[in-house]
């Protein structure tokens, strides 16, 4: 039987870049925007605050573009502090490439493996499936799921009783499977 776990964001991750006040590299997103039109022009910027000081960073979203060329459903999602809105464009890397930015999602995201039905099989299926692009060590994933140790996880993947399509070493954003034979 196959089990799907699912690996689902909890809040917003931070945002690390350096801040211009003080030492602190940790910025936490709000959910606010700033919107400046300079006649058919327009500017948009997800606002952010220092952890450290509560100083504010600015992250373009537009920048001096054609006011008819935005979608107008964007602009009203702008206007209206859409916190989904922020999680998107936080997800985009293309966003986060233009403004230099990396985020932490230490302590923003859960597992949920659905109960605990598997923990007694011989052979366990599983489908990890990614609500969000959350960089995760499938290795954590699984010895959280399966409440075993991290080193015991290493140990089954190196005695070839958890395979799986994808590496497992490293990071990973995207659905990936694996079976585990104890």
């Amino acid at each position: 039987m196959l089990n799907t776990w699912v690996v689902a964001p909890t809040c917003l991750p931070i945002v690390l870049r350096r801040c211009h006040a003080c030492t602190s590299g940790r910025f936490r997103a709000n959910g606010k925007f700033r919107v400046n039109a300079n006649h058919k022009l327009i500017d948009a910027w997800l606002l952010a605050l220092c952890t450290a000081c509560g100083e504010t960073t600015k992250l373009t979203v537009l920048e001096r573009r054609n006011v008819r060329s935005v979608r107008p459903e964007l602009l009203d999602r702008l206007h209206d502090n859409d916190l989904g809105l922020t999680a998107e464009l936080l997800q985009d890397p293309f966003v986060r490439r233009r403004n230099r930015v990396a985020l932490d999602w230490e302590g923003a995201w859960r597992l949920d493996t659905a109960g605990s039905n598997h923990l007694d099989r011989e052979v366990a299926d599983v489908s990890v499936r990614f609500a969000a692009r959350i960089p995760v060590r499938p290795v954590r994933l699984i010895a959280e799921g399966f409440g075993l140790s991290r080193a015991e996880v290493d140990r089954l993947i190196t005695e070839g009783n958890l395979v799986s399509a994808v590496r497992l070493s490293g990071r990973l954003t995207g659905d990936f499977g694996f079976t585990l034979k104890r």
